[in-house]
């Protein structure tokens, strides 16, 4: 039976409880144990899938189609185990399940309240799996004190209570402030918010505590007596220069070890950390750079494209090389010439999106990208506005453009060659869908195979020819353009096992120039860079040598 770690945050959020969990999970890993992370999110949106990404930064996407949380992708990144369904939840599904179950029958007539319903839901999903692995790390979303955290923090307290002594611990994250006028670091706010944790009955067994000071042991032994935790159990998290840095300096300050000791885990194995010994050689000894520019629609918000960027790093690392990322607002390009903002890069990446807004900006950055020779990465929507760069310039089809943007004009303005997809093979089913279903869960999600055309460069890549990737889109490229797209020199390298989906597409004669509709990025990790992403770079790496 797995040991669960409740991860808490206080203070103030995005302090890093995430970067945190992924790290310890790492740490468990490299002393020998199984684990799983999961997260709970307050929020009430069932998922994160009709969020803005200026909202709630990229949306991440599991092998079994579940929309969830980036926290997932730190989590996968870090130890490499593949997020599922059950690894996510929101206040939202829990009280949508709870509401079925009542619309049903299933509480027999009894009054449905928060205590005991809601939090018997959450309890259930915590308890999915717990013999499937060693430890279980638990993320609680927001901070402690927001209204609509409280079921969960009942939840968990309920949990660690129903399961025996010493089954579950609490690891709570902190902020401790420094003044600058005084001189020193503030540890009331972070004794404010233990106080708060144990009023709804939670006893923090480790505290991580965020400064960008260092802690001085008085502080450290201040925190320990009146938050009622051991001196070694106060655990100081300082600012990174890389996030991949976070497994080693949580190792130095002893997060291993105070967890394991919190479950009286005596001796510990002897961690094994030469991985992320390795991960840091590369990040921080290279031998080059590379600077790729990001054409997207959300740059405001890096988060938004969380997973690219990470990917691309990885990418450099397989390398040795640094990437420095720009990133360049696609609507930019609507009014001015691309030659001006894009010269001197030595690769190109278009990402996904939804909308018309900025399109014709990404289509023009395809353009320079084929006619200049220069690499070209174009995921999803940048694969799609690719294929319509092509279809207008090359294959004589001026008008040339998505259902996509007719919907929202409400009239016909393109010819499609990119539509609505309405039915596709899942498994051993057919899914259908109608333009006007909800939006929420309806694309087509998770992962699926692909089978690669031999000898094209895809397949030299991969070193296959059957691959399965993630994707996330209700939009397809229609394969009626095959033949005329080709002829103009746009190889469909990728489709779908039944022949009638069009997965991957690349420029014959080009350098490099490759367009997905899946999402290579989900599935890349720092010590197993994705292949797609470590070649886009080494293309880039040979254009900068050039220079």
């Amino acid at each position: 039976m797995a040991r669960y770690v409740f991860i808490t945050g206080g203070v103030v959020s995005s302090l890093g409880k995430g970067l945190a969990s992924a790290a310890l999970g790492a740490l468990l890993q490299a002393r020998g144990f199984s684990v799983r992370l999961r997260k709970l999110d307050p929020y009430l949106n069932v998922d994160p899938g009709t969020m803005s990404p200026f909202e709630h930064g990229e949306v991440f996407v599991t092998d079994d189609g579940a929309e969830t949380d980036l926290d997932l992708g730190h989590y996968e990144r870090f130890t490499g185990v593949s997020a599922r369904k059950t690894d996510s939840v929101s206040s939202g599904r829990i009280y949508s399940n709870v509401l079925e179950k009542e619309r049903k029958g299933a509480y027999l007539g009894k009054t449905i309240q928060v205590i005991p319903h809601v939090t018997n839901e959450i309890k259930d999903f915590l308890a999915v799996g717990e013999d499937e692995v060693d430890f279980q790390l638990c993320e609680i979303g927001g901070t402690v004190g927001d209204i609509e955290g409280l079921p969960f923090f009942e939840a968990i307290r309920q949990f660690a209570q129903d399961r025996p002594r010493g089954q579950c611990i609490f690891m709570h994250l902190t902020l401790l402030p420094y003044l600058a006028a005084s001189g020193e670091l503030k540890t009331k706010p972070t004794q404010h918010s233990v106080k708060e944790l144990r009023a709804i009955g939670i006893a923090p067994d480790v505290l991580v505590c965020r400064s960008e000071q260092p802690i001085p042991e008085k502080e450290r032994a201040k925190i320990a007596l009146f938050c009622n935790v051991r001196p070694d159990a106060v655990i100081p998290a300082y600012d990174l220069s890389t996030i991949y840095e976070a497994p080693l300096a949580y190792h130095r300050a002893g997060l291993d070890r105070a967890v394991l000791d919190a479950f009286q885990i005596s001796p510990a194995p002897r961690p094994d950390m030469s991985r992320w010994e390795d991960v840091m050689d590369r990040i921080t000894r290279p031998e080059g750079e590379v600077r790729v520019a990001i054409v997207g629609k959300y740059v405001q918000l890096e988060d938004a494209y969380k997973s690219i960027a990470e990917a691309l790093t990885h990418g450099g690392m397989a390398n040795r090389v640094k990437v420095r990322a720009e990133w360049i607002d696609a609507e930019i390009f609507e009014t001015e010439d691309p030659g001006a903002h894009l010269q001197g890069f030595h690769a190109i990446l278009v990402p996904g999106g939804f909308g018309e807004r900025g399109t014709e900006g990404k289509i023009r950055a395809a353009q320079f990208a084929r006619e200049r020779g220069i690499p070209y990465l174009g995921i999803c929507l940048g694969m799609q506005m690719a294929v319509i760069e092509a279809a207008r310039n090359l294959a004589g089809i001026a008008d040339a453009g998505s259902e996509e943007f007719d919907h929202e004009a409400g009239k016909k303005r393109f010819t499609p060659v990119v539509y609505h997809l309405k039915e596709w093979v899942q498994g051993t089913h057919k899914v259908e869908r109608k333009v006007s279903d909800d939006k929420g869960g309806t694309m087509r999600l998770g992962a699926y195979s692909a089978h690669l055309t031999e000898g094209s460069r895809v397949a030299e890549i991969y070193g296959t020819t059957r691959i399965e990737e993630r994707h996330r889109h209700r939009y397809e490229v229609d394969m009626k353009w095959r033949d005329q797209l080709e002829a103009c020199g746009l190889l469909f390298s990728g489709v779908s096992p039944d022949g009638r989906l069009p997965e991957i597409v690349e420029h014959k004669g080009h350098p490099w120039f490759i367009g997905v509709q899946f999402h290579p990025e989900l599935k890349s990790k720092p010590f197993a860079p994705h292949p797609l992403f470590a070649s886009f770079v080494k293309a880039a790496k040979e254009v900068s040598l050039l220079v």
